[in-house]
């Protein structure tokens, strides 16, 4: 075995690279992709609408691969089945594909890895209400970002899927929130900036007979008809205060993935019940910033164990800042958000 960067070793890389077939080397990343996708999707016909090209190329795409990987391999990739059937891949067409995905992921990792490091793109995930964190700190940022040309991009991201999007390293800060014990300290395995905390409200179209002008106790929010998140912030205050069974243990009338569309049903009045939300987006729909004026904003008692607060910050990686130079587009971030955090910070 010779050692890296040797002149054996060396020598030894240089007659592998120059003995590549050289009908590997016609093969291209964008060949391989499309391959990708008659794979995922079934046919040239909807990989083709899918990439937003002509069949016609798609299929001429196809038939060079095929024809490569005959003089390769001695067999074909992908074969055209009857009229309406999905094509056909051979086994080396599924080896082939799985290597083209493998390819691809790795080289948008890298090429995401290297704009990171090198500081042209930064790209910061939000809540649909935490955006105005970021808009309040980006007219500091704008001009310093377009004199060095840094991209900013901003995702939405939902708050059950915070975590996996910053593990992934698909972005690179996040504006959300999570569920804490009261006046307790946030404990994380990521950087984190508090923003502010709030109560969990109920918004609710049920008449004061119904349910009167007073705090909900827990006893009575398992009486009362309700719309429930299916995941999320919600739900995991749901979860730990009535147990991970909690739909069978409250009385719900309605699964929501939306908050609005849960705020506009009880609004409209095509649901009777009540829902959960944070105080902010109660006070909001009851004065007409959302759906809901027509809505009733009802605190909740201080009975519900354990007693949870909404959290919400901004968390980044654990230690990936320090990493980096103070003027690194993720540094000037941070900083720019704990300048201008309304609240002390955890």
């Amino acid at each position: 075995m010779t050692a890296a960067g040797t002149p054996d070793h060396d020598a030894a890389l240089l007659a592998e690279l120059l003995d590549c077939p050289p009908h590997l080397l016609d093969l291209s990343l964008d060949q391989l992709r499309t391959l990708a996708v008659v794979r995922v999707t079934g046919s040239a016909q909807r990989a083709a609408k899918a990439l937003g090209r002509e069949q016609s190329s798609v299929q001429k795409q196809l038939d060079n691969l095929n024809a490569t990987a005959v003089r390769l391999v001695g067999e074909a990739l992908v074969l055209k089945q009857g009229r309406g059937k999905d094509h056909a891949f051979t086994p080396s067409g599924e080896e082939v594909v799985d290597l083209a995905i493998d390819q691809l992921r790795s080289w948008n990792d890298r090429l995401h890895h290297t704009r990171r490091r090198v500081g042209s793109t930064i790209t910061v995930g939000t809540t649909e209400f935490t955006v105005q964190f970021l808009g309040s700190i980006w007219p500091g940022l704008r001009t310093e970002f377009e004199r060095r040309g840094i991209q900013l991009k901003i995702e939405h991201v939902r708050t059950r899927d915070l975590w996996a999007r910053l593990d992934a390293k698909q972005v690179d800060l996040v504006c959300g929130s999570l569920a804490a014990e009261h006046d307790q300290p946030v404990a994380l395995d990521y950087d984190f900036i508090e923003w502010h905390r709030e109560r969990v409200a109920l918004l609710t179209n049920l008449t004061t007979r119904e349910l009167p002008d007073t705090p909900v106790t827990s006893d009575t929010l398992r009486t009362l008809p309700l719309l429930v998140p299916s995941a999320g912030l919600l739900a995991q205050f749901l979860s730990r205060w009535y147990g991970p069974d909690y739909r069978g243990v409250l009385n719900v009338v309605a699964d929501i993935d939306s908050l609005n569309y849960g705020l506009t049903l009880l609004d409209n009045e095509l649901l009777h019940g009540a829902m959960l939300t944070t105080e902010r987006v109660a006070h909001a729909a009851v004065t007409g910033k959302l759906p809901g004026t027509n809505l009733r904003n009802i605190p909740l008692a201080h009975d519900y164990k354990p007693d949870l607060q909404i959290v919400t910050g901004i968390f980044a990686r654990p230690g990936e800042r320090h990493r980096y130079a103070p003027d690194h587009p993720l540094n000037l971030l941070w900083t720019a958000f704990a300048n201008a955090v309304p609240t002390q910070r955890t």
